[in-house]
């Protein structure tokens, strides 16, 4: 399917990144469970697309052009990520060292090309923030549905004009789609908080994002899944 042209999206970032930056923030709620696995998911997915990131990559450090990073509604600051979530993150290959968790704040949005939530309440509250937000936050699963009906052709050729010229052109006609793809039930959009809960369950959301954020990561660089 063929997009839409992006509405209100200005061809270049109005954010804090600059021109040859794209930054995604993945955000939940205590930033120690839900948004450490995408984020950390996210780096190792653009690594194995993209190539090793350089020698003493951190999280401010791009790959191919894109920087990611998370962040809490109550974020539990300077919290390290649960040990559920770290052995998740193993069972994928994913790396989970040096990670710290955030509170949310203004500055976060400001700067953030994409941002993608847990949920819809998580969604709700980063748009409240204003900062233009709107159209480009999404739930993780709800940039998903709407990534998958975008037609790769549409997009810039990443080896021509790059990988962030093309994820900002993802973000606009996801905006643009989003009216005309809605979700088949309220729940289809969340990803549901395994705080507290046994392995099992985080191992179901592990995969669950991991499912979720292929074909983003794919739309995003152009470059398929190994």
């Amino acid at each position: 399917m063929t997009a839409p042209q992006g509405r209100g999206i200005a061809e270049t970032s109005s954010t804090g990144s600059t021109a040859s930056t794209f930054r995604i923030l993945h955000v939940s709620t205590g930033n120690v469970c839900r948004s450490p696995i995408t984020e950390r998911l996210t780096r190792h997915a653009l690594s194995d697309r993209l190539g090793d990131p350089p020698p003493g990559y951190a999280g401010g450090t791009p790959i191919g052009g894109l920087i990611v990073e998370s962040a809490g509604t109550w974020g539990h600051e300077g919290a390290p990520m649960e040990a559920n979530a770290e052995i998740v993150l193993a069972d994928f290959g994913a790396d989970a060292t040096g990670f710290v968790g955030r509170e949310l704040l203004d500055e976060h949005v400001i700067r953030a090309d994409l941002v993608l939530t847990a949920t819809r309440d998580h969604r709700a509250q980063v748009i409240s923030m204003g900062h233009s937000a709107g159209l480009r936050t999404f739930t993780l699963k709800e940039f998903t549905r709407l990534v998958r009906a975008i037609d790769p052709a549409t997009l810039p050729d990443p080896r021509e004009e790059g990988v962030v010229e093309r994820a900002r052109a993802l973000v606009r006609a996801a905006a643009a789609l989003r009216g005309w793809l809605l979700a088949p039930s309220p729940d289809a959009d969340e990803v549901f908080d395994p705080y507290g809960a046994p392995i099992t369950f985080f191992r179901s959301i592990g995969d669950e994002i991991h499912q979720a954020l292929d074909p983003v990561v794919t739309a995003l660089t152009g470059v398929p899944s190994r």
